[in-house]
C-alpha cells in the first residue's frame, strides 16, 4: 500500500471514529444521559478528530532535491512538477502546504521585514492583513506553477538591514549572503509561506512543511522550537554525490537528531542516486557504490543503515508521470513510501487512538455507572413493593418510615459532601495560584527587567536559568496540589461507595509531566542557542533579551496556558461523577418514598405500581444493551488493525 493509499485509509478510519463518537454523543442526548461536562468533553473530542493533522517536514540544505521529492511522493498525479524544482535555491522560506476549506486556494506570504518586529510567525497568523495574498488557479497547472514561484523571490537590501533581519551578510569569505558589487545583499523576500491547496491528501489532513537550508533554520527559531518538534515525520534529505556535508551534519545534530535519531518518524533520504547510474558499470557495481554511501551516511549520523533510504526523486517523478514501472522500481521511491506508510501512519494512528480511548473511555464508564445506579435503585424499589403484597397498612407505614430515615441519613451525610466541595475549592484555588498565568506574567516581567539591567554575561545567563528554575518550581507546587486533590477525592469516592452504594470507580488522574518535559526541551534549546558562552560573548544583550522573550518565554507561556486548560478540564471531570451520583441517589430515594406513600394512601395501586416499575426495568435493560452497542462500535474502531481483522 502506498503512502497516499495508507493515508487515505487512515483518514477513512478517523472519519468513521468521528461518526461513531458523534452517534454516541447524540444517543446520550436522546436518552437524557448527558450533562454539561459530558457535552463539553465529547464536543472537544469531536473537534480534535475533525481538525486532526498529519505533519510531515522535509529538511535539507539547498540543492538536495527536496522540492522534487515532495513532487514525486505527493503530486505526481498532476502530471508535472507542482512545486518549483530547479538547480540552485528554490524554497527560500519555510513553506506550509495544507488545505483549509474555509479559504479559497491561495498563497499567503509573510514579508521578511516582519522579522524585525517582536512577533512570531504563529502570532502573525492571527493578523491576515500582514500577509500578501496571491490567488492560486488550481485549474491551470501553468498558472499554479507561476504562482508558486513567488515563494522563491528575493530582494536586495543593505548589509546592516540584512543582519538586522538575522542573515549572515557581509564581505567576509564565509558569509552566506555576500555583498554584491552594488553594495547590497540579496535575501529572501518572504519570511513564511502558507499554500492553501485542495489536493486530496491535504483535504484529508496532511500538512507538508518544506524548509529551506541551514541559514534559514538558524534564523527562524520557531522552526526548531515548534514546527519541527511537532512534526509527526521529518525527512532529512542528503545528496548521494556529496554524502553528509558539514552543514548537513550541523542541521542533523542541532535540529533533528538531538539524541533522538531513533525516534519514530525520523527518516534520512539519500537523494539523486541516479548520478551513480553509469552505463559503463554493472548494476552490481552501482548497487555496491550506493550501499557504501548509505553505510557512510549512517555511520556519520549515528543511525542504522535501515533508516537511510537511497532514492532518485527526479526519476521517480518521471516514472510515475509516464507510468514507467521499471524506472519507478529502479528509483527506489516505492521503498521509501512503503517505509513511511508502515512507520508514520501507524504512529499517528496510535496517538489518536490513545487520546480518544482516554476521553471516550472515561465518559462511557460514567454513563454505564449512572445507568447501573438507576437500575439498582429501581430494583430496590421493586423489591420493597413486592414485599408489601398482602401486608397490612402498618407494614406499609413501617416501610415508609424506613425509607424516610434512609433519606434523612443520606441528606445529613451530604454535609460531608458540601465540606468536600469547600476543601476542593480551596485546593483548586491553590493549584491555579501556582499554575496560573498571573504568577508567570509577574515572573516574566521580573526576568525581562533583570536581563535588561544585567551588566555582565553571567548576570544575563543567571536570569534565564532562574526563569526556568522558578517555572519548574511552579509546576512542582502545582503537582503537589494535584496529588492532594486526587488523594482526597479517592478517599471520598470510596467512603460514599461504602456508605451509600454509589458507583464511582476511581477518580480521573492528571499529570504535569508533559509540561515539565516541554520546559526541559525549551531550556535545552535556550542553552544551546542563547545562553551559550559564544552567544553571550558575540550577541548584543538587547538582542538576546528580545530573542529570549519572543522565542522562548512565549512558548513557556503557551505551555502554561495548555496546562491551565487541561487542569480545568480534569477538575471538572473529577468532581462530575460525584455530583451526578449524589443527585441521582437523591432522586432515587425520593421516588422510593413517593411510591410507598402512594401505596399507603391507596393499597389497590400496589400492583399497578409494581407493573409500572417492571416496565421501566425492561426499558432500562434495553437502554443498557443499546449503550453497549454504541460503545462496542467505538471500541472496535479503537482496536489495533490486527485485532480488528481477527474479530472480523
Amino acid at each position: 500500500m502506498t503512502l497516499a493509499q495508507q493515508f487515505a485509509a487512515y483518514s477513512e478510519w478517523r472519519s468513521s471514529l468521528s461518526d461513531a463518537v458523534g452517534d454516541f454523543h447524540q444517543w446520550l442526548g436522546q436518552n437524557d444521559l448527558s450533562d454539561a461536562q459530558t457535552d463539553l468533553r465529547l464536543t472537544q473530542l469531536l473537534e480534535r478528530l475533525r481538525e486532526d493533522r498529519l505533519n510531515v517536514a522535509f529538511v535539507a540544505e539547498f540543492s538536495r532535491g527536496k522540492s522534487e521529492l515532495i513532487n514525486a511522493i505527493f503530486f505526481a498525479d498532476y502530471g508535472t512538477r507542482v512545486l518549483p524544482s530547479s538547480a540552485g535555491r528554490t524554497t527560500m522560506c519555510p513553506t506550509e502546504l495544507l488545505f483549509d476549506p474555509e479559504r479559497p486556494p491561495r498563497i499567503e506570504l509573510l514579508p521578511i521585514t516582519t522579522r524585525g518586529s517582536n512577533g512570531s510567525i504563529s502570532e502573525y497568523k492571527r493578523y491576515p492583513e500582514e500577509w500578501t495574498v496571491i490567488p492560486l488557479d488550481v485549474g491551470s497547472t501553468e498558472a499554479m506553477q507561476e504562482g508558486l514561484r513567488h515563494v522563491s523571490e528575493m530582494i536586495r537590501v543593505v548589509p546592516d538591514e540584512a543582519r538586522r533581519l538575522g542573515f549572515d551578510a557581509g564581505t567576509h569569505n564565509d558569509a552566506f549572503y555576500p555583498t554584491g558589487d552594488d553594495g547590497l545583499v540579496e535575501i529572501p523576500r518572504w519570511r513564511h509561506a502558507v499554500i492553501n491547496f485542495p489536493h486530496p491528501l491535504l483535504k484529508q489532513g496532511l500538512v507538508i512543511l518544506d524548509t529551506p537550508g541551514l541559514n534559514a533554520i538558524g534564523t527562524e527559531p520557531e522552526l526548531t522550537l515548534s514546527l519541527l518538534p511537532n512534526a509527526h515525520a521529518v525527512l532529512f534529505i542528503l545528496a548521494a554525490d556529496t554524502g553528509v556535508t558539514q552543514s548537513d551534519l550541523s542541521i542533523w545534530r542541532d535540529h533533528i537528531g538531538d539524541g533522538g535519531a531513533a525516534r519514530r518518524g525520523r527518516v534520512v533520504v539519500l537523494n539523486k542516486i541516479d548520478g551513480q547510474w553509469d552505463e559503463l558499470k554493472s548494476e552490481a557495481e552501482i548497487d555496491s557504490e550506493i550501499r557504501r554511501q548509505v553505510s557512510s551516511c549512517a555511520g556519520v549520523l549515528g543511525l542504522s543503515e535501515r533508516q537511510v533510504f537511497p532514492v532518485s526523486a527526479q526519476k521517480g517523478l518521471v516514472a510515475k508521470i509516464n507510468g514507467d514501472a521499471v524506472l519507478l522500481e529502479r528509483s527506489r521511491l516505492p521503498l521509501l513510501e512503503a517505509a513511511l506508510s508502515g512507520e508514520l501512519i501507524p504512529a499517528k494512528q496510535d496517538i489518536v487512538r490513545d487520546n480518544t480511548e482516554s476521553e471516550f473511555g472515561e465518559v462511557s464508564r460514567r454513563v454505564r455507572g449512572l445507568l447501573e445506579s438507576r437500575l439498582a435503585g429501581l430494583r430496590e424499589q421493586l423489591d420493597e413493593l413486592t414485599e408489601l403484597r398482602g401486608k397490612n397498612k402498618g407494614v406499609v407505614t413501617y416501610m415508609m418510615g424506613k425509607v424516610r430515615a434512609e433519606k434523612e441519613e443520606f441528606e445529613s451525610g451530604l454535609q460531608r459532601y458540601y465540606a468536600v466541595r469547600s476543601v476542593f475549592s480551596t485546593l483548586t484555588n491553590n493549584l491555579f495560584g501556582h499554575l496560573g498565568l498571573d504568577a508567570l506574567r509577574e515572573l516574566t516581567q521580573e526576568t525581562r527587567t533583570a536581563m535588561l539591567d544585567a551588566s555582565f554575561s553571567k548576570s544575563l545567563s543567571d536570569s534565564m536559568a532562574l526563569f526556568f528554575k522558578r517555572s519548574r518550581e511552579a509546576l512542582a507546587r502545582s503537582g503537589g496540589e494535584i496529588t492532594e486533590i486526587t488523594s482526597m477525592m479517592d478517599a471520598v469516592y470510596k467512603k460514599f461507595a461504602v456508605e451509600h452504594g454509589l458507583k464511582l470507580g476511581s477518580p480521573a488522574t492528571f499529570s504535569l509531566l508533559r509540561y515539565e518535559k516541554e520546559l526541559d526541551r525549551l531550556e535545552a534549546w535556550c542553552n544551546s542557542h542563547l545562553n551559550s558562552m559564544r552567544s553571550l560573548l558575540t550577541t548584543d544583550k538587547h538582542n538576546i533579551t528580545q530573542k529570549f522573550f519572543e522565542e522562548v518565554a512565549v512558548l513557556v507561556r503557551r505551555a502554561f496556558e495548555r496546562a491551565n486548560r487541561d487542569a480545568e478540564t480534569w477538575l471538572r471531570a473529577i468532581m462530575a461523577p460525584m455530583e451526578t451520583q449524589v443527585r441521582e441517589h437523591q432522586i432515587q430515594l425520593k421516588r422510593r418514598l413517593e411510591s410507598i406513600k402512594r401505596i399507603h394512601q391507596a393499597t389497590d395501586t400496589l400492583e399497578d405500581r409494581i407493573n409500572e416499575l417492571e416496565g421501566v426495568e425492561k426499558e432500562m435493560l434495553e437502554q443498557i444493551q443499546s449503550l453497549e452497542g454504541v460503545v462496542d462500535r467505538i471500541r472496535d474502531l479503537l482496536l489495533p488493525d490486527e485485532a480488528r481483522l481477527r474479530r472480523a
